[in-house]
């Protein structure tokens, strides 16, 4: 028996037969066309790229078939990647002045956006190469006339191991009778682990090779709760996921009756639950939930797999529709918290690539040196807060000039809207994410600029104890339970209140149903969580004593060691 730990995509357990999907190699060789020949083979390649649309109009069908208009979106986004110069009309210009083939010029295009976007350290956007490739992919298998075999040879439920599951792939696994799957690449954000939440199949990712330890039939239990899977378990193992998935399901079923019912502690402690929004298609099922609201809206997602920065139409659309499916509850736009890296790819030229632009110009720090960029966004959110309670967060704050100046741009905004007679904000409360260490050791000389703040717990922990959890070889480090991130946050806490500031925490902490005692304890006043973990927070919540978790917090803060706090606070 093997134990593979990875990264948890998708809740709950599965266990059976693995169906391993053999990546089939291709080769691709370069071949120089004949000057006379140009013009067929720019035929060639623009007949594949026909049929691949036509592919997309097959996988559209599908989503909304299996997920609803929502995630049929996915397929936009692969449709404006299609389009994408660095598709078209680069793949062209390589057939035509390099001279050779539509296959090779289509690789060496891939590969140039490969390399981009191994430099970007937002898991979010580093994600976003998956869908490149899955065009890619599509359009290399008509170029070279393969078809295409994978899932549809699910004989049997299994559970689908591979080296990567594009998001094409992924809208077959429900038709594929699949129970879960586990992959040797892939992170939480990528579009692969939405949707597997929104089927709602177990799945783990970033499991190394997994797909190269097994092969089709093997026993496999996948553990989406703990992000680990098993190999060959014994029969003893298998015993014990079985009643664990069964312990789940009747959980489940029991969780739905916590809809519409407040989030408050045994004792009366009542805390403001609600849930991160990264992408569209996750806006159906948030209304669903009947949360408090939406506590982080990612807004970066629409600055995504484009050559330009969205136009205020366009993010004002795209605001308003979540404003109007959460009304009259608040939503918290954070502004775009995109990275150096991405800048040149949305026209900005003169900006060169970073050498590490996960502490470079990104967030806050590029929409200051970019104050068009930011003055855009700030018109399309302020003309949706007229409806209602609207909220703006700002990432990546260090300094107080910062947010001095972020606030003089706010407010010259604000003018011009007044002066174009766009209807009067009445209030619009203003934020900052605490995510660096600087504005958590000096926060009280920020607060009385702040209506709220906003923990990031991914960045901040990362920055604290200088792990990028993204690194296998360091990932291990990452440890919210570290006397210093617990002492940290509850100095955060502290220091807010003493300002009568209310202070919210989002991220991955307060995802993890592990972590809802210390946060309670520690007196936070909303929480922000993912869709797919609202419910199970929410009855976490319900089953705290507030002052039983304030008491534990208080003994954490003696303690030196993670293991010691974490045995206190972990019920």
């Amino acid at each position: 028996m093997l134990i593979i730990k990875g990264i948890a995509a998708s809740p709950n357990i599965a266990i059976g037969p693995a169906f391993v999907v053999e990546d089939e190699e291709i080769v691709i060789n370069q071949l120089e066309i004949p000057k006379n020949k140009i013009r067929m083979e720019i035929q060639r390649f623009k007949r594949a790229l026909e049929k691949t649309n036509r592919d997309l109009d097959r996988t559209e069908h599908r989503a909304l078939k299996t997920l609803g208009k929502a995630h049929a979106k996915l397929i936009e986004t692969h449709r404006l990647i299609l389009s994408d110069p660095l598709i078209t009309k680069e793949v062209l210009r390589r057939i035509q002045s390099e001279r050779v083939n539509a296959e090779f010029a289509l690789s060496e295009a891939l590969e140039a956006v490969n390399q981009a976007f191994e430099k970007i350290e937002d898991e979010f956007f580093r994600e976003r190469r998956h869908d490149v490739f899955d065009v890619g992919k599509r359009l290399l298998s008509h170029l070279m006339r393969r078809g295409k075999k994978p899932l549809s040879a699910v004989e049997v439920p299994s559970i689908v191991v591979a080296h990567n599951l594009l998001p094409s792939d992924t809208l077959q696994l429900k038709d594929a009778r699949a129970l879960g799957f586990a992959t040797d690449l892939g992170g939480k954000s990528s579009h692969t682990a939405i949707l597997a939440q929104s089927l709602e199949l177990p799945a783990v990712v970033g499991l190394s090779d997994v797909s190269q330890r097994l092969k089709t039939g093997d026993t496999l239990i996948v553990d989406g709760e703990q992000g680990l899977i098993i190999l060959y378990p014994t029969p003893e193992v298998i015993e014990k996921y079985v009643q664990m998935q069964a312990q789940l399901q009747l959980q489940d079923k029991a969780l739905e009756n916590l809809k519409g019912l407040e989030a408050v502690t045994r004792d009366g402690k009542s805390i403001q639950l609600m849930t991160n929004l990264d992408a569209p298609e996750e806006l159906k099922s948030i209304a669903a939930l009947n949360t408090d609201g939406i506590g982080l809206f990612r807004t970066e997602y629409l600055f995504s797999n484009r050559t330009t920065p969205p136009s205020e139409k366009e993010q004002h659309e795209a605001y308003f529709r979540v404003f109007k499916t959460m009304a009259p509850k608040p939503v918290v736009f954070r502004t775009a918290d995109i990275g150096g890296d991405r800048i040149t790819d949305l026209g900005f030229e003169e900006h060169s690539s970073e050498s590490n632009p996960f502490m470079g110009l990104r967030g806050i720090r590029l929409f200051l040196h970019y104050p068009e960029l930011f003055k855009v966004q700030l018109r399309a959110i302020l003309k949706t807060a007229p409806q209602g309670d609207v909220r703006i967060l700002l990432p990546m704050i260090s300094s107080i000039e910062e947010l001095i100046s972020s606030k003089k741009i706010l407010k010259s905004t604000m003018d011009e809207l007044a002066q174009e007679g766009v209807p009067p904000v009445k209030k619009v409360e203003l934020g900052i994410m605490v995510e660096i260490p600087s504005v958590a050791m000096a926060l009280d000389t920020f607060l009385d600029d702040v209506d709220f703040i906003s923990i990031g717990t991914n960045d901040l922990i990362q920055y604290l104890l200088a792990v990028d959890r993204l690194n296998e070889n360091v990932a291990y480090l990452y440890d919210p339970f570290h006397p210093a991130v617990v002492r940290t946050l509850h100095q955060i806490v502290e220091t807010a209140h003493s300002k009568e500031k209310p202070v919210g925490i989002c991220g991955e902490m307060p995802s993890d149903p592990k972590t809802t005692k210390l946060l309670v304890g520690l007196g936070v006043d909303s929480l922000s969580v993912t869709p797919r973990m609202f419910l199970r927070i929410k009855r976490n919540l319900r089953s705290l004593s507030f002052q039983e978790a304030t008491k534990a917090v208080k003994q954490a803060l003696l303690l030196t060691d993670s293991a010691s706090i974490r045995k206190l606070l972990i019920t």
